[in-house]
């Protein structure tokens, strides 16, 4: 397992890289990854994804108690989500909980995600989904949500949004970005109201095999390239608007 030190900057990236790619939801979502086996690393509560940095994320046990840091608003529901998964998957290093107005949509459809797309072909057969029961503020709320998590790596929440883990914070960014784009690109399809075309379930097998072994450390490359743009945007001074004279 890594150092927490290096977990805590890699997931502060992880927040300002989903800020970038504009899949937060203002304060109403989070992401995390463990610090160790009984704790977690999370976003103060109140806190937009671009303003998180390593020293004002968190350390909360996986039961829910904070360990580290300052929390002026506690938020039970996150915590919940987060350390009750940690419990029970101990393959799981990260975990993102997001709602685009995609992925909520998509989450709406009684099929779900549909192999329509090559993105979402990195999901095929590896995609769980939770009824929707209100926010999960209750330990009988979370043992369904890991029940029905199983050992899949992603879990759409029906008419809420999407829970992503991966064995690295790389990797769960990795699906994250292929999931948006699924999500996106059905809802777009479905929009045009026409007869559509999906590949052979033999293709859609062979595919999501070969997809999710591209390479040996999964999202890493890409990762790579998120984290060189995220430093570009943050040297580049934004552009003053310029000044027309008074009428």
């Amino acid at each position: 397992m890594k150092d927490p030190i290096v977990k805590k900057k890699n997931l502060a990236l992880a927040y300002r890289i989903c800020a970038m790619c504009e899949l937060d939801d203002h304060t109403y979502t989070h992401l995390t990854c463990r610090a160790d086996e009984e704790t977690f690393f999370i976003q103060q509560f109140g806190l937009k994804f671009q303003e998180v940095n390593e020293h004002n994320l968190i350390k909360v046990s996986n039961s829910g108690k904070l360990i580290e840091g300052i929390e002026k608003i506690i938020n039970p529901t996150g915590y919940q989500i987060h350390g009750i998964v940690y419990k029970h998957r101990p393959d799981i290093q990260a975990i993102f909980h997001l709602h685009t107005p995609h992925m909520v949509a998509v989450s709406n459809l009684k099929d779900g995600l549909l192999p329509l797309s090559q993105w979402s072909l990195h999901f095929y057969n590896n995609i769980a989904y939770h009824q929707y029961d209100s926010l999960i503020t209750e330990n009988n709320q979370g043992e369904k949500m890991v029940s029905d998590l199983g050992n899949k790596n992603i879990m759409l929440m029906r008419n809420h949004g999407a829970l992503i883990t991966g064995k690295t914070i790389h990797e769960a960014m990795f699906y994250t970005h292929h999931l948006e784009l699924a999500c996106k690109t059905q809802c777009l399809t479905l929009a045009m109201q026409k007869e559509t075309i999906t590949p052979s379930k033999d293709t859609c097998e062979k595919s999501a095999e070969t997809l999710l072994k591209f390479e040996e450390d999964l999202g890493i490359r890409d990762w790579h390239a998120w984290v060189r743009q995220l430093k570009e945007q943050t040297a580049t001074p934004a552009k003053k608007p310029l000044l027309t004279p008074a009428q």
